[in-house]
């Protein structure tokens, strides 16, 4: 087993010191970006030809200056130290407008004004003001579908999972995953509940939750939570920390799961057993971890699996994708992970991929490593979802072994506790 938190500060430095160039623009990213998506779409839609009245030009070009000024200090009031929740929901409407109509601007600025050029459509005036208004259409549809796309109730996903090393005794175990509900600042006590209650249809063995449960602390956004502890899994129900968490005093967060009765997975595994096969369901905390200062966070594969045969199959919780890496030159055979939304606003999710290999769905890493990446069962910031629908995952595992008789799958199940190094263990029954 490759123990690779012995490794982190080594392997960060050399990350660090291959940084790209497009890693380092990023960071630049919070400066410009607010006078580009505001100062785009007002030359685009206003000043490129349109030649509006003096008055609609003026009235317009004060809304996107408003739009500049307004978005950064109703971000700043809503998640900086006053924590203010009306100024958190205004903020983040106006970057997601303000993100659609960019993108849109520049797609139908760079793509429909020459297309009407061609076709002969009016003159030079008809044809700006034929983009603005194609512009202002798109985006109030887009907008109006994406906030009831991110306000439903996700639609379940279900897929098929081969493991190769999975007994045929747990052929059939049903994982059902949740992840990134992030409660917050619009409350979503009802859809909490509604959300759980379609959890507790699919008659899930296990169910996990992969991090990011809220946007606040544990007793700030206790109400939205407290659905989850209606879930009912046939074995357990499992939790690890996301890097939101480690925003709002992540240990109240481990603390308000364990009295949800959730276990959380923090650098330790559970065993499940059914007819004569078992596997380990791991999980460590979230890769920003030891940055936080909280005594005893950090990301700890070696810790989550110590204790463990090695020749049992492995399915491993980390909040985000990137830990692939470490789970795949650990032999993992499965990594279940949150985080990216699935970009959440298109095109955004070709920004997420700069950090991240896989924004959604399924894929192969190493030798034998799937990784199942969420988009996501709320949404962060923004209330909108665009072209990145939610979901609640059902995973089906299958054993490539024929599946014993029946009576192995009526076997009693059960799962036994084993602690990172330090801790006491506990094997008993669950």
């Amino acid at each position: 087993m490759s123990h690779t938190s012995d490794t982190r500060s080594v392997d960060g430095a050399a990350q660090k010191g291959r940084e790209s160039p497009l890693h380092r623009l990023v960071r630049y990213i919070p400066l410009v970006a607010p006078v580009l998506l505001w100062g785009v779409p007002c030359w685009v839609l206003l000043h490129s030809g349109q030649h509006w009245p003096l008055p609609v030009t003026l009235t317009g070009t004060a809304l996107f200056v408003l739009g500049l000024i307004g978005m950064p200090l109703a971000m700043v009031r809503g998640h900086g130290r006053r924590q203010q929740d009306g100024a958190a929901i205004a903020g983040a409407t106006l970057l997601g407008s303000s993100w659609v109509l960019f993108t849109w601007s520049v797609l139908l600025g760079v793509l429909l004004r020459p297309a009407l050029g061609v076709a002969g459509v009016g003159d030079g005036q008809d044809r700006a003001r034929i983009v603005t208004w194609a512009v202002l259409g798109v985006t109030a549809v887009l907008l109006a579908w994406g906030y009831i796309e991110a306000r439903r109730v996700p639609r379940v996903r279900e897929l098929d999972v081969r493991l190769p090393r999975l007994g045929a005794g747990l052929d059939g175990t049903r994982v059902v995953l949740i992840t990134d509900t992030h409660y917050g600042p619009l409350d979503r006590v009802r859809w909490s509940a509604r959300v759980c209650e379609v959890v507790n249809t699919l008659e899930a063995d296990l169910v996990c939750h992969a991090g990011d449960i809220a946007d606040g602390t544990a007793e700030r956004r206790r109400d939205q939570a407290a659905p989850l502890g209606t879930v009912r899994a046939g074995r357990a129900r499992v939790y690890v920390t996301g890097n939101h968490e480690y925003y709002s005093e992540a240990q109240g967060w481990v603390d308000l799961m364990d009295e949800l009765g959730w276990e959380p997975l923090r650098n330790r595994h559970l065993l499940l057993e059914r007819g004569g096969d078992t596997l380990v369901v791991a999980g460590v905390d979230d890769v920003t971890a030891e940055s936080s200062g909280l005594a005893g966070h950090r990301a700890h594969l070696a810790g989550a699996l110590d204790g463990a045969d090695p020749d049992l199959p492995v399915l491993l919780l980390a909040h985000q994708p990137k830990f692939v890496d470490r789970a795949a030159a650990a032999g993992i055979d499965l990594q279940l992970s949150g985080h990216t939304h699935g970009g959440q606003i298109w095109p955004f999710h070709h920004l997420v991929r700069i950090d991240q290999p896989v924004v959604a769905g399924l894929s192969h890493h190493g030798a034998r490593t799937l990784l199942y990446t969420s988009r996501g069962t709320g949404f962060w910031g923004p209330p909108f979802r665009i072209f990145a629908p939610s979901e609640i995952t059902l995973l089906v595992l299958r054993s490539p072994q024929q599946p014993a008789a029946s009576a192995d799958r009526a076997q009693e199940r059960s799962l036994r506790a084993v602690h990172e190094p330090g801790g006491a263990s506990s094997h008993g029954e669950v």
